[in-house]
Order: C-alpha cells, then structure tokens, then sequence
C-alpha cells in the first residue's frame, strides 16, 4: 500500500511527547513518470534562474532528460556536471559546486542522490535558496532530512542545513539503479532495527529525549522495506516504490526531530569509521547503505552478545579514565582524524571517571529492560540472508575492512560523536575488546 506523504508535510503535528513536529516539504511524489511533475512545481513555486546540478553518471541516469523537460516547458536552466569519479560531500565537492553555480541562482535542482543531495542541501542552505531532490537510486534515507553528512577535517560529521522543498522519485528511472545502489538503500533502512533500540537506551540510561511516534514511524519505513525485500532484487516496480516511501519515511522522522538519531546509531559509527579510514588511504570504498548493513549485521551480534553477557557492576565501580592511554590510542585509530576526536572529548567528556559511572548505575538499574531490548531484535543471520539475496557484502572482510581495523572500529567508533549506544555500553562494561576480538575469530578465519 503506497503512502499518503500529504499526511506528513507542512502541518504542525502536536506529539505526545510534548514537542510540535513539522516537516516543511511541499512536495513528495514517487511514480512512474514523476519527472514530468517537476516543471508544475518549479511554476507553483515561483523560482527564478534555475541551476540543475548531476554528475556525469547521474546525467545520463536522468539529467539529460530533466533538461528537455524543462525546455519543452520553457524553463531555461544553466547546469553544472561534476565529474563523477572521486565526487565526495567533503571541501573539495562543497567548493567545486560552489564555484559553477550563478550567484544569481534560485533554486538548485539536485539530479542524484547521497553525493549530489549532501552538497546540493548544504549549499543550498549556505547561499539561502531552495532546492529540489531528483533521485536516481534508491540508495539512502537523506532525501527527506535536514542534515548533510559531510566529510570535513578528514571526519565525517553532520551538519544542520534544510529539507528540500520536493522530492521526487521517478519509478522508471529509481528501478533502473545499479543493483549495489539499491541493496544499499536496503542497507540504509535495516540499520534502524538497531538505532531505534541505541536511541531508546540511551533514554533509559542517560534521560535523553526520545518519542514513541517518531520511532513508529521509522519501524513503518522498516516494514515497508521488509514487505518488499523479495520483489526488489527483480526490480518490481511496486517493491522499488516501497523501499523509496521507506528511504523517505525515514528522512522525515529525521526532520521531525532536528537531527539523525531516529535513523543512525551504532551501526552508521562503524560505518563512518570504516569510511573515514578508506578516505585516509585514498580509497572510497563501498556505499554508504551498503557499508551501514554489513555494520547492522555487526551491532546486532554484538547486542545478541551482550544480551548474553554476565555483569559484575562492584568489579566496574573500579573504572578510572586514562586520559593519556586513550588519546594515544586515538591517535593510532584515527590518523589524521585523531584531533577532532580528541577535540570532542574534551569538550563533552563522556569517558571521563564520572560519566562513566553514572552511566553505570543507571545500567545496572534497567539492565533487564535493556536485556529484553537485545533479544527483541531480529538475529543477525536474518539480516545477513536479506543482503546475500540481494549480492549485497554482509562481512566487513567483503568490503575490504581488514582484522585490525574491524576490531578498531568497535573500540574506537563511538567516539567520532557524543552519542550514546551500543558500543559505548560495551566500553563503559570493558566488554568491547572481548566482545571485538571474539566476532573478529568469528569472521576473519
């Protein structure tokens, strides 16, 4: 059953949690022949001296037929093409973009999707105009949000910028995507299970805000994709619209909280991690989403572990933060992304002695809530199966993460953010080493 996106969009929605929700998107349509829609809704809202914005893949996928759109409706657009190869939402993209766009432009019209919507939304943002979201693939869940996830300083970080104010998902291009683009955007959403269970934890545990309707809403866009998991390695164009409605549905829980803790937990740490190391060698490496499952099928035995594991809270009472063994060892993790790292502990000093403790002690009065979260999860094997029906990599050995780093990224991952989850339980309990090197035996035989 397709979704009614007119029940989400410019309405205050007064929650049940106490806050106001809104997602100011005017339009969101995903069918067949969708980019026919674009020219109406450049009109409706007015926008002068139009830019389209591709990549020399991204052209041919659907720029190049946007443009004789566009012409046939009598709207002139200038156009930048960024080369493809290497484009990455980092300085380098941002100024690239930059420096092609008319400073006179009104609205940039974004013909992609991961790349080309962080540095169009961030732009877009930073020069005060608007812009449209055309997806291409079907590979991630940032269409609908109102953050950019950069790579800034050698760290990948996440911006606050705006929501696009359309999105459009044209069926007969989204069912055309590259196979890895689209296991991707099923990666993207199958790491909400865990998300969803890192955000509610750290309610339980550190008091942070958290809201039963938003986390509904992204159990929906998990089901819609889990309803379609079957038909979508056929391109079924009925499977290919429910996980696009799931990709967006997931955005807009984003939107609805102001940030990405509904749709990103421990599993996308991992994945950053792995990116940003990747980046340091010169090496891209797998797509986000894709990246984001292979870390799903990672935390979800990690938390199957955990749910398993026998704590002694008096043994932990003796915890002290070794401030200099710690950055030493950040250092090394990290590389050229070690001072930001830093920067942030010292700044929110979350493994300090006391934070530490006090984590600890709300831990030992909702372990068993916390028990029942772990088991309630799907087992990894599941997720594993739904990803090699689709050729998608469910091993970090398969997207060329080596021992080392794979047990570094779960010592170390947690600490690109001052975000509480699964693997800082694991570092606060001093289960993470243990807990590392035992699925590390498990996978790297």
């Amino acid at each position: 059953m397709s979704t009614s996106f007119s029940d989400y969009l410019n309405q205050e929605i007064h929650c049940s949690c106490g806050r106001t929700h809104i997602c100011d998107i005017d339009d969101i349509i995903i069918e067949a022949g969708a980019l026919t829609a674009v020219p109406a809704l450049i009109q409706k809202g007015g926008y002068t001296n139009v830019c389209l914005v591709e990549d020399t893949n991204t052209k041919a996928a659907a720029g190049e037929a946007l443009k004789d759109i566009l012409a046939n409706a009598g709207i002139a657009a200038s156009v930048v093409t960024l080369r493809a190869e290497g484009l990455l939402p980092d300085e380098y993209g941002i100024g690239s973009l930059l420096t092609h766009v008319p400073a006179d432009c009104g609205l940039l019209l974004a013909v992609g999707s991961g790349t080309i919507n962080d540095l169009c939304r961030f732009v877009s943002y930073k020069k005060n105009i608007e812009y449209f979201i055309i997806g291409t693939a079907p590979s991630m869940d940032g269409f609908t949000s109102n953050v950019a996830a950069m790579i800034t300083d050698h760290t990948k970080t996440t911006y606050e910028a705006h929501k696009p104010k359309a999105v459009i998902g044209d069926l007969d291009i989204l069912s055309k995507a590259p196979m890895d683009l689209i296991a991707a955007g099923v990666g993207d959403v199958i790491g909400k299970y865990v998300c969803l269970t890192d955000w509610k934890m750290a309610h339980l545990i550190t008091g942070e805000y958290f809201c039963e309707e938003v986390e509904a809403l992204v159990r929906k866009s998990i089901q819609k994709v889990s309803d379609a998991a079957m038909k979508i390695g056929s391109r079924d164009k009925a499977a290919i619209a429910g996980l696009m409605e799931g990709l967006v549905l997931s955005g807009i829980a984003m939107s609805y909280i102001g940030n990405s803790r509904p749709a990103s937990g421990s599993e996308h740490h991992l994945s950053h991690y792995w990116e940003m190391m990747f980046l340091q060698h010169g090496e891209h490496g797998a797509w986000h989403g894709t990246k984001v499952g292979v870390g799903t099928v990672t935390a979800l035995r990690l938390y199957q572990l955990f749910a398993e594991a026998e704590l002694d809270f008096s043994a932990l009472s003796a915890y002290t933060f070794d401030e200099t063994a710690w950055e030493k060892a950040i250092a090394c993790a990290y590389g050229t992304a070690a001072p930001s790292v830093l920067s942030l502990e010292k700044e929110v000093k979350k493994n300090s002695t006391p934070e530490v403790q006090n984590r600890l002690q709300a831990l030992q009065t909702h372990l068993s809530e916390i028990k029942q979260l772990a088991k309630a999860l799907p087992a990894p094997e599941t997720i594993r199966d739904m990803l090699e029906q689709l050729g998608a990599p469910y091993e970090p050995k398969q997207l060329g993460v080596d021992r080392q780093l794979f047990v570094n990224s779960i010592l170390y991952a947690k600490d690109l953010r001052n975000r509480y989850g699964l693997l800082q339980v694991l570092y606060d309990t001093g289960l993470n080493q243990k807990f590392a090197e035992l699925i590390a035996d498990e996978l790297y035989k």
